[in-house]
């Protein structure tokens, strides 16, 4: 017998012998091991971005000076070339291979109005919402208030206002009056709403405002009076149910000659056709700063921070780039504020929202909110990207993973989702095992079918105790359904200092590399020190989105292997 009639005999005799001994036992490991095969086939997926991308996410300069670490840089921004310090406004006629300007809040308004220039979605123009209750949604058209902006800017400047003062909520007239005060060559302060008085009147007197824009019962008008004699104009803000009232007589006793108006009687007022061309941009001067009250911890004095609009124009040039193509902001999108707009990371997010022609949706109570369940009550707007405070999307994660534990099934299901979320890099997509998970356990937020993209942002020494992990975020982004992006922010920045990838979901505590606006270097600081091996120490910030160029945060930080930002 040759040697190939061995070899079929001896695959004949195991073949045989496999079979002889097979049961119920062997097909189901077989079977097991052919179902996890074909899972792990069906389901596999590339990583939302390349992992060598997130390797080494910001650059650093080849040399350091003495006590200091590197110079980081974001890769859009690298060494060599400079940071992003506007928005490249182009002006018709001009050569579209030419730099555009920086542009300022002007050209956001007038972005607005305009629509997309180019592309597919050419010519298409955002809508800005105001969320009433529950079940109400107002829009209010752009050519209605140009008109806005343009009477109340004119109003202020023909009573000589010089520094307007807003104590609003969230809301359209706050927008409004930013828009008059760039327009009209007008100092803007926003002040954080919902403060005591005697907070309200420290911050006048500290801006030196000569004007207030507030709704009724924001805060005692004789105490303010009393405390404050410089105001010369108040202009309250009437809503719907107050409009028959008498608005604009001074108490009497107060002795003050405050010139009171109601925003109402100066839109009505005037004539039809008035106000509804913008100022043109020949011969204007740049806009006056906006005044910014950072707010520290319980006890602890806001500290003032003036802007120019270079600094608030190059954060919203970075916030447009620091998102890939394929997800920046767009016309279909709607954005919902559902923190301060007295906090600059929010107030440029929601400028980026108006210049990438976004709808934006105000709620005046959502800032107050404790958790995305409350944010997103209301069916009638289903924003697709939203900023949010860390407190909320903690109270948020702690409500969903209370309710998580009581099921084995969908605990095993969201360990195996976060899993692949963190192994793969890769967001969930649709599936049996997704649907199931997406329609069994993830929680129903009835506005919040549709959210995409959660900002979020750490405040230093902004009084918050609430730090967000990667894990968490994780988790965060399966009850959601939409990617996250953590920022860190400071008094001094406008816009963040740096931010996650939001395609970054390794888990572990970090705050992304630097934004295209600025560059962060660590000094010494006590014991922390930096090396050849190690950078670490106080957080610096330059660039033209600081305020005064360079700020030193007065926090420890650390760079890590991946080129991220950490706390210590």
């Amino acid at each position: 017998m040759g040697t190939f009639d061995n070899l079929l005999l001896q695959l004949d005799e195991g073949v045989t012998g496999l079979f002889k001994q097979w049961n119920i036992w062997t097909s189901l490991i077989v079977t097991l091991f052919a179902g996890l095969i074909t899972y792990q086939v069906s389901t596999r997926q590339d990583p939302d971005i390349h992992p060598f991308l997130l390797a080494r996410q910001s650059q650093a300069s080849p040399v350091r000076q003495p006590k200091e670490s590197s110079v980081y840089r974001p890769q859009a921004a690298p060494h060599g070339l400079p940071l992003h310090t506007g928005l490249n406004v182009k002006d018709p006629g001009a050569n579209k291979w030419a730099r555009g300007r920086d542009g300022d809040l002007r050209d956001i308004w007038r972005q607005t109005l305009a629509g997309v220039q180019e592309g597919d979605d050419k010519g298409a123009k955002g809508r800005i919402l105001t969320v009433e209750g529950t079940e109400n949604v107002k829009e209010h058209h752009l050519d209605a208030l140009t008109r806005q902006i343009n009477l109340i800017g004119q109003h202020l400047v023909d009573q000589g206002g010089n520094r307007v003062a807003v104590y609003l909520p969230n809301s359209v007239e706050l927008i409004v009056t930013l828009f008059a005060c760039a327009f009209y060559n007008l100092n803007a302060i926003i002040l954080p709403f919902n403060q005591p008085d005697a907070a309200v009147i420290d911050m006048l007197r500290r801006s030196a405002a000569d004007t207030v824009i507030t709704a009724p019962g924001s805060f005692s008008f004789d105490v303010v009076v009393k405390n404050y004699p410089s105001l010369r104009q108040l202009v309250w803000v009437v809503d719907e149910g107050s409009k028959h009232m008498d608005w604009n007589e001074v108490p009497q006793g107060t002795g003050s000659n405050v010139n009171v108006a109601t925003w109402q009687d100066i839109i009505n007022d005037s004539p039809v056709e008035a106000g509804k061309t913008l100022p043109p941009l020949e011969d204007q001067s740049e806009p006056k700063d906006i005044t910014l009250f950072w707010q520290q911890g319980p006890g602890q004095e806001e500290e003032m921070v003036k802007f120019t609009t270079g600094n608030i124009v190059s954060a919203i040039a970075a916030q447009l780039t620091a998102i890939p193509t394929a997800r920046r902001l767009s016309p279909s999108d709607i954005f919902l504020p559902a923190d301060s707009l007295a906090n600059s990371h929010t107030l440029v997010l929601t400028l980026t929202a108006l210049f990438s022609n976004s709808s934006v949706a105000f709620n005046s109570s959502a800032s107050e909110a404790p958790s995305l369940s409350a944010i997103l009550s209301s069916p009638a707007v289903s924003p697709t990207v939203i900023a949010v405070t860390p407190s909320a999307l903690s109270q948020t994660h702690k409500e969903v993973s209370s309710a998580l534990k009581s099921s084995t099934i969908g605990k095993d299901l969201h360990w195996l989702l976060s899993r692949s979320l963190a192994e793969s890099g890769a967001f969930p997509v649709s599936g049996f095992l997704t649907n199931y998970y997406n329609q069994a356990f993830r929680p129903k937020f009835s506005g919040g079918k549709k959210l995409r993209l959660v900002y979020t942002a750490e405040r230093i020494n902004g009084g918050g105790k609430v730090r967000l992990s990667g894990e968490e975020l994780n988790d965060l982004r399966l009850y959601t359904g939409a990617r996250a992006v953590y920022a860190l922010t400071a008094a001094r920045v406008a816009g963040a200092v740096c931010q996650t990838n939001m395609y970054d979901y390794r888990g572990g505590e970090h705050f992304g590399p630097p934004v295209a606006s600025v560059e962060v270097v660590l000094r010494d600081k006590g014991g922390v020190r930096n090396s050849d091996e190690e950078s670490q120490g106080e957080i610096v910030v330059r660039g033209p989105a600081v305020a005064g160029k360079e700020a030193g945060l007065g926090v420890v930080a650390r760079v890590r292997e991946d080129h991220t930002v950490a706390l210590i």
